[in-house]
C-alpha cells in the first residue's frame, strides 16, 4: 500500500485548519448572538421593591414657576467671572452671597441647616438628618463662570438672562448656575413643606471651579476633613441627558459619570542664539519646535477603548441601537478594536477612547528679520482613566525625541478613580432611580467625564463620586458650554428643581433593595 503523497497531506491539513476555523467562528457568533439577545441595559433594581418613604410631591403652580424663572435669571445676571486664579470677580461673588440669602430665606434661617462661608466666597451647608447613623452625602455646584464677551455673536447679551422662544440665554445657564439654583430651590421648597430628612447631607458651592477650585473646593474639603466627615457619595456636574447626540441611538439617554480624565499642561521650548534672517541656521527655534509639535499631533497615544467607564456606556446602551450596531456594541469583548477605529475619526468620540493631546499656544518671534532666540508651545493633555500622568509624560518625551526641545510639566494630575455602579452602589442606584422617576423614557448608563470638575478634590472623603446634571443636550448644544449662546429651556430648569427635590427624598432610604435578578457578564 502506497503512502499518501505530500499533496494529499497538504490538502488534508488545509481542510482541518478550515474546519477548525469555521467551528471557532461559529462558536464566537453563537456566543455573540446569545449575548446580544440577553444583554439588557436595565438592572434588577428597577424591578425590585424599594423601601417606602413619605415623599412630598412637588406642585409648581404658575406663580411658583415665575418665581423660579425670576431667581435663575437674577443669578445669571451677576457676573461671577473667573478668568484666572488671580483674576476672580470678588465683588460679584459678594453680590451673589447677598442674593442667595435674599432668594432662599428658609435655607439660611432653618434650624436644620447650618451654613458657613469657606475661603470668603464659597458656601458650605450641612442639613441635619434625623438618623445620624445614615452616612451623609454631598451635592456640589459652583458659583463662578467663564468669561463671555458681548462682542461675540450672542443672540442676546451674555449676562442679560434674556428669554427667547422659551430659553434663558446667558453665561452660567448650563454651567453651572442652573444646578446651584436647582439644588437650593428644591431644599427651600422642602423646608417650606416641613420636610426633615432622615439622612443628613451637605451642599457645597465653590467659587473658583473654572480655575481649578484651589481655594473654594479645596478648602471645603479641608473643613470637612477637620471634622472627620466621610460621605456616602458626591454628586457634581459632569455628564447629562442626551438626545440625538449618538448616531443610531434610539431614544434619549442619561449618562452618569463614574470618573473624569486627568490633565497635564506641558510647556515645550527651544532656545538658541538669535541671529539675522539673512543668515539662517539649518533649523530655527521655530522649525525645531514645529517639528516636535507635528510629531505629537501625528502620533497620539494609543486607544484604550474598553479599559475605562466608556465600555459600560456602550454595553448599557447597546439594546437601544438597531442591528448591526446592537450586535457589535453588545459584544465589545470581540469588536472593541473595530469600534475604536470608527470612534477615533471624530473629535467628540475620539476623546472617549484615548488620552488626547492638544497644542493650545505657540509663541515665537519678535521681528520680521530676526531669528528668534526662543520658541514656546503649550500642550494640554486629557488623560484617560486607563492611563496615568507619568505615561502621558513618557509619551511626550519619547515622541519628541529631540534633546534640543525642553519639556516641562507646568501642572497636572492623574485621572480620577472609577466609582462603583453595580447593584450594591448606593449613590449610583439612587441617582439612577431619580433620573427614571423624573425622566421615565430615558436609558441610564455609566460614562466618563472628559472635562474636570470640583469633585476631584473630594476623593479622600468618599470612594464614590458621580458627575451628572439633568441638562438636556441635543446636537450642537455641547458647543454652547464655554461658548456662545449658552442657554437652558425654562422647562428643563423646572426639571432640574424636580430632580433635586426627588433626589434628596430618595436618599432617605436606609438600604438599597435586593436585586430582582443578576446581570450576566461575559
Amino acid at each position: 500500500m502506497t503512502e499518501p503523497g505530500p499533496r494529499f497531506k497538504t490538502v488534508k491539513f488545509v481542510k482541518i485548519i478550515s474546519c477548525s476555523f469555521l467551528i471557532v467562528v461559529s462558536l464566537l457568533l453563537t456566543v455573540a448572538s446569545i449575548r446580544t439577545l440577553t444583554l439588557d441595559g436595565h438592572d434588577g433594581l428597577q424591578l425590585a421593591r424599594w423601601e417606602k418613604t413619605d415623599n412630598i410631591s412637588l406642585e409648581l403652580d404658575l406663580d411658583h414657576r415665575q418665581e423660579l424663572l425670576t431667581r435663575l435669571r437674577e443669578a445669571i445676571r451677576i457676573r461671577t467671572v473667573s478668568t484666572s486664579a488671580e483674576d476672580i470677580n470678588t465683588t460679584a461673588l459678594l453680590h451673589f452671597d447677598r442674593f442667595l440669602r435674599q432668594a432662599f430665606p428658609r435655607v439660611f434661617s432653618s434650624s436644620l441647616v447650618h451654613h458657613e462661608l469657606v475661603a470668603n466666597y464659597s458656601h458650605l451647608f450641612r442639613v441635619e438628618g434625623s438618623q445620624p447613623d445614615l452616612v451623609p452625602y454631598l451635592l456640589l455646584a459652583h458659583i463662578d463662570v467663564v468669561p463671555a464677551s458681548e462682542s461675540d455673536d450672542w443672540v442676546a447679551p451674555p449676562f442679560s438672562a434674556e428669554v427667547i422662544d422659551g430659553f434663558i440665554y446667558g453665561r452660567g445657564a448650563m454651567d453651572d448656575k442652573s444646578s446651584l439654583m436647582g439644588i437650593l430651590e428644591a431644599l427651600e421648597y422642602l423646608l417650606r413643606k416641613g420636610y426633615a430628612p432622615r439622612r443628613g447631607f451637605y451642599i457645597g458651592l465653590g467659587h473658583d471651579e473654572e480655575v481649578f477650585g484651589l481655594n473654594g473646593a479645596v478648602n471645603i474639603v479641608r473643613v470637612l476633613k477637620q471634622r472627620g466627615v466621610q460621605l456616602s457619595f458626591v454628586l457634581d456636574e459632569g455628564l447629562a441627558l442626551i438626545d440625538g447626540v449618538f448616531p443610531g441611538l434610539e431614544g434619549p439617554a442619561a449618562l452618569i459619570g463614574l470618573s473624569e480624565k486627568g490633565m497635564a499642561s506641558v510647556k515645550l521650548s527651544v532656545s538658541m542664539v538669535p541671529g539675522h534672517a539673512s543668515m539662517p541656521p539649518r533649523q530655527t527655534t521655530i522649525g525645531i519646535l514645529a517639528a516636535a509639535v507635528k510629531s505629537l499631533e501625528e502620533n497620539p497615544m494609543p486607544t484604550v477603548f474598553g479599559y475605562g467607564p466608556e465600555r459600560g456606556t456602550f454595553e448599557q446602551l447597546a439594546h437601544k441601537f438597531r442591528f448591526p450596531l446592537k450586535f457589535i456594541l453588545s459584544n465589545l469583548w470581540l469588536f472593541s478594536p473595530i469600534v475604536a477605529r470608527f470612534m477615533e475619526r471624530k473629535p467628540e468620540t475620539n476623546s472617549f477612547i484615548r488620552t488626547t493631546t492638544a497644542v493650545t499656544m505657540f509663541n515665537a518671534g519678535v521681528k520680521l528679520n530676526v531669528i528668534p532666540s526662543l520658541a514656546e508651545a503649550y500642550i494640554n493633555m486629557r488623560i484617560h482613566p486607563a492611563q496615568s500622568l507619568k505615561e502621558a509624560m513618557d509619551h511626550i518625551h519619547s515622541t519628541v525625541g529631540d534633546p534640543r526641545v525642553k519639556i516641562e510639566l507646568i501642572n497636572g494630575f492623574d485621572p480620577e478613580p472609577v466609582s462603583s455602579s453595580d447593584e450594591k452602589s448606593f449613590g449610583f442606584q439612587i441617582i439612577k432611580k431619580t433620573v427614571l422617576d423624573v425622566f421615565p423614557t430615558v436609558t441610564v448608563a455609566p460614562g466618563m467625564c472628559t472635562a474636570n470638575t470640583d469633585s476631584r478634590h473630594f476623593k479622600d472623603l468618599t470612594k464614590d463620586i458621580y458627575r451628572f446634571i439633568p441638562l438636556w443636550l441635543k446636537p450642537g448644544d455641547t458647543q454652547r458650554l464655554h461658548g456662545i449662546n449658552e442657554r437652558i429651556s425654562i422647562k428643563n430648569y423646572e426639571e432640574y428643581v424636580t430632580f433635586y427635590f426627588s433626589l434628596i427624598q430618595n436618599c432617605d432610604i436606609q438600604n438599597l433593595p435586593e436585586p430582582h435578578s443578576s446581570v450576566h457578564e461575559l
